[in-house]
């Protein structure tokens, strides 16, 4: 088999040694978590469990567990054929109907939710052939992007068939086709990986073993690359500043490619459950009050844009700038409360509760920076910055807030990693990294319905364009910033970095010359 993804290295791959990796976030919940549960447990579960395709760093699918994926000629039904001699970690093989069980109870009703809404059955026609069956075409690109996606991991049947998916404890060591898996998970430190030794990508993966390490602070980071504790850190592990230093001798390297599948966002959440803050003059109002330049080039040292709308800049497929526009204007905002009826009355015009999800270090200071421009307008604040778990609770179960600084990552294809976050069927109580807000509108939700079953690419593409234009009009979510993600990597650590989407990938061809 030629490599999986991305380009080649010149040099010979050397089989051996250990990798420490760390990202710029808190340890997982669990090592898989069904729902999503964000992006550590997404970044611990994707070295264990596996999806049919993935996506290269040039967007092109390449094959993964499946082999191929072919679309009936009315994109009502997909065939599915799998890639022979896979086994699972426990020694069971890999088969049909484990994409049977996955498509039908974990994909539709837990991780992809309303974006297989269409999805009608799935059946195994031999050990090696599965098909998924529609109520309505599915577009290609769209079925593709789920299938090598964030909600689309393949789960074993016989571990998960009659158990509750989101409670099994299997999830804090989870069995799977990938390349390594699980020997130890340190609560509070590291969990260890070791080689999968029957994995079916002949030779891989490389490394004996892969350590995933978590610092509470992004400095420390920087502190265990120059003691030599770090081999790889992803999305933006250590402080802006430090990058230079580390990358100025030759023994580090920056890296910006391997996110183009995972663009994320810092965004403002405006709880509509909240009498307030539901109504959509009020947050047009608020946007206007917010210098998303400043949270770019200050907190974020420049490595960060100004958001335009929902959609990340650096799509290249579904990007527009034709949305409304809420430039830095605090009078502005001030003029729109007064109209909103809202005027300052003993000194302010109302109170707010702002919850900063503490998961970032840059969402600390985004949070003192939101609570002085909303105070400038005349609006009191009452600012909490919680720990992780704290910060899921309030945000996406309890709904304990009036606004809040939360963060999220779109996949190129937006169902349904960026339209969960308007569309009604997102809103599922105690799902991190959804539509938390409560926002609701049929017609965001008829849009999303069309855009999940319009098969040509150009139409497809304009339904984009609407949504786009509609959740920026009405308001739920600022999107603040467009990050620029950076990997550091230690200058002898090989073929990281070339897939879309390099932290949710298997790292089976990542090796170190060494």
């Amino acid at each position: 088999m030629p490599s999986l993804i991305g380009r080649a290295s010149a040099e010979t791959p050397k089989r051996g040694g250990t990798l420490v990796a760390t990202w710029g976030g808190l340890e997982p919940q669990a090592l898989f978590v069904p729902p999503g549960g964000g992006s550590s447990p997404y970044f611990t579960s994707t070295k264990v469990l596996e999806r049919l395709l993935a996506l290269s760093d040039d967007l092109q699918f390449k094959p993964v567990l499946a082999t191929s994926v072919t679309p009936s000629a009315d994109f009502t039904s997909y065939t599915i054929k799998l890639r022979d001699g896979v086994v699972w970690h426990d020694g069971k093989p890999l088969t049909a109907d484990d994409i049977v069980f996955s498509a039908l109870s974990y994909w539709k009703p837990i991780s992809a939710g309303a974006a297989l809404d269409a999805l009608a059955g799935a059946k195994a026609t031999d050990q090696t052939t599965a098909v998924l069956d529609f109520k309505a075409p599915v577009p290609e690109f769209f079925l593709k992007s789920i299938l090598a996606g964030k909600g689309a991991l393949v789960i074993p049947k016989h571990v998960y068939d009659g158990s509750n998916i989101l409670t099994n404890p299997i999830n804090n060591a989870p069995i799977g086709t990938g390349p390594f898996k699980v020997k130890e998970w340190v609560r509070g430190s590291h969990v260890e990986f070791v080689r999968n030794e029957t994995y079916w990508d002949a030779g891989k993966p490389y490394l004996d073993r892969l350590i995933i390490r978590w610092w509470r602070d992004p400095a420390s980071r920087s502190a265990a690359f120059e003691a030599g504790q770090l081999d790889l850190a992803v999305f933006n592990a250590v402080p802006p500043p430090d990058i230079p230093r580390l990358v100025q001798g030759g023994k580090f390297v920056a890296e910006t490619k391997g996110y183009a599948n995972s663009a994320w966002l810092t965004t403002l959440e405006f709880n509509q459950r909240r009498d307030i803050v539901s109504k959509p003059e009020v947050r047009r109002a608020l946007h206007h009050a917010i210098d998303r330049s400043f949270i770019a080039d200050t907190i974020f040292f420049g490595r960060a844009k100004p958001s335009v709308g929902a959609i990340h800049a650096s799509n290249k497929i579904f990007f527009t700038s034709d949305v409304p526009s809420y430039p830095f204007d605090p009078k502005k905002a001030g003029a729109l409360l007064d109209a909103a009826g809202y005027p300052v009355k003993k000194g302010s015009r109302f109170s707010i509760s702002l919850v900063s999800a503490g998961w970032f270090e840059e969402n600390v200071k985004i949070g003192q920076y939101v609570k002085q421009a909303l105070e400038d307008v005349d609006i009191k604040v009452e600012l909490s910055v919680p720990d992780r778990a704290t910060s899921l609770k309030r945000i996406y179960t309890d709904y304990d807030y009036d606004v809040a600084i939360s963060n999220n990552s779109g996949s190129i294809e937006l169902l349904p990693t960026t339209t969960q976050f308007y569309t009604t069927d997102g809103i599922v109580k105690g799902a991190a990294f959804r539509n938390a807000t409560g926002y609701s509108n049929p017609q965001v939700d008829a849009l999303v319905a069309d855009i999940a079953r319009e098969t040509d690419p150009e139409r497809r593409v304009g339904l984009v364009h609407a949504f786009d234009k509609l959740v920026t009009t009405e308001a739920p979510i600022l999107p603040l910033v467009d990050l620029e993600p950076v990997t550091i990597a230690r200058a002898d650590v090989r073929d990281h970095s070339l897939a879309a989407d390099f932290m949710g990938e298997s790292w089976s061809g990542v090796w170190l010359a060494r």
